[in-house]
């Protein structure tokens, strides 16, 4: 599953960005990889790993709540399947 999301630009300023990605591992886990940043720039990135699916996607769908409560929307979503 991937979800990208954006904050609209402020002034002169690039838009914000939120990257939700869920991969699947070689060990049968899941890693959630988390980027946010402004449009254009090297953006930070975080990992978290999951040992199964239905974690990772909960951890993935709670995050993009509380972003979307700090006014970033859904721009561009994919699921899998699986």
């Amino acid at each position: 599953m991937r979800i990208y999301m954006q904050i609209p630009p402020e002034g002169n300023k690039a838009p914000r960005y939120y990257h939700l990605h869920l991969q699947e591992d070689l060990l049968e886990g899941w890693t959630l990889i988390r980027e946010w940043g402004y449009q254009g720039t090297a953006g930070r990135v975080k990992r978290e790993h999951f040992a199964d699916h239905e974690a990772a996607e909960s951890a993935l769908l709670k995050i993009r709540d509380e972003q979307i409560r700090r006014g970033f929307r859904v721009v561009f979503m994919q699921a899998q399947s699986r």
